[in-house]
């Protein structure tokens, strides 16, 4: 499928996109190398090739959902920039 500036021009327009009239012919050499490409790919053999849905073949290891009392809170703020009574002190950000 050959690309040409008319093409172009109407994705262009229907994409909503401002395309000067001198890019619209070299916009359209890069889409038909693109569409090229795709050509190339599709020629590729993938018989047997089954699809992939995942790169990691196992899930995420999962921790018992237990409830606790926060831990101790002198030892989660002792790496605080800044605590009072084991509260994390910050700016001010609203006036």
């Amino acid at each position: 499928m050959a690309i040409d500036a008319a093409t172009v021009r109407k994705v262009a327009r229907l994409a909503r996109i401002a395309t000067p009239e001198e890019r619209l012919e070299p916009l359209a050499q890069e889409l038909n190398g693109i569409m090229t490409w795709i050509e190339q790919l599709a020629e590729v053999d993938t018989d047997g090739v089954e699809p992939l849905t995942s790169v990691v073949g196992s899930g995420l290891p999962l921790r018992d959902d237990v409830v606790t009392m926060g831990g101790d809170p002198a030892r989660v703020t002792s790496n605080a920039p800044k605590a009072i009574n084991n509260f994390f002190v910050v700016p001010k950000v609203v006036e």
